[in-house]
């Protein structure tokens, strides 16, 4: 049985992987920091917070796994510096006090090419962020590297819809890696990788998420 710390509870993988947490006899309480309040639930705590200034002694960081799913765009940040508070400094700071409270295990939605190395913006502050939460000293950590993601997400992107249309029809002829994902698979994976705890580092591509 385990504590489990979401972050990220209101987008489009977390609002699932809310529901799989709350529902999972694995799991005794759900802590999901968020910026708005959720809808109650009798295992859920539910702090409001600014994820600017994040209380750094609270109880709640008392948790035995972490399951990560923040995560921005850049046109809905407004900015690359606006991005990357989002994308890596908050997951980051999340990971960095819920260790120093004990967490064994962290599971993140990453991103299919994150690499620190990487010319493109997006895929380097990804891997930027891999590479940090490698150093902090987790027993479990898991990465999880989804590319396009299906589903409706609350804030209007129409790209991504015209995306989700294009490589949806192609899927059948498209590599593995390229296919539409869908989000279940992604939250799924991300609730049983924080409650495994599998040791050492693990990276999961995003055919592999396809199931």
């Amino acid at each position: 049985m385990s504590r489990l710390l979401l972050a990220g509870a209101t987008g489009l993988i977390g609002q699932t992987a809310l529901a799989l947490a709350l529902a999972s006899p694995r799991v005794t309480h759900v802590i999901a920091p968020t910026r708005r309040p959720l809808p109650t639930h009798p295992k859920l705590l539910n702090p409001v917070v600014g994820f600017d200034a994040l209380p750094g002694y609270a109880d709640w960081w008392q948790v035995d796994a972490v399951a990560c799913a923040l995560g921005t765009t850049i046109r809905d940040a407004g900015s690359q510096a606006a991005f990357h508070r989002v994308d890596h400094d908050y997951p980051l700071a999340v990971a960095r006090l819920a260790h120093a409270h004990g967490a064994r295990a962290f599971a993140l939605v990453s991103a299919l090419g994150a690499d620190p190395a990487s010319r493109v913006f997006y895929s380097r502050t990804k891997g930027e962020l891999e590479q940090a939460l490698e150093g902090i000293g987790f027993e479990s950590l898991t990465l999880l590297r989804p590319g396009l993601l299906g589903g409706n997400r609350t804030q209007h992107r129409a790209g991504e819809r015209w995306a989700q249309r294009v490589f949806g029809a192609l899927g059948p002829v498209l590599p593995r890696r390229y296919r539409v994902v869908p989000p279940e698979r992604v939250a799924s994976a991300l609730v049983r990788a924080a409650l495994d705890a599998r040791p050492g580092r693990h990276a999961v591509p995003s055919e592999q998420l396809l199931g």
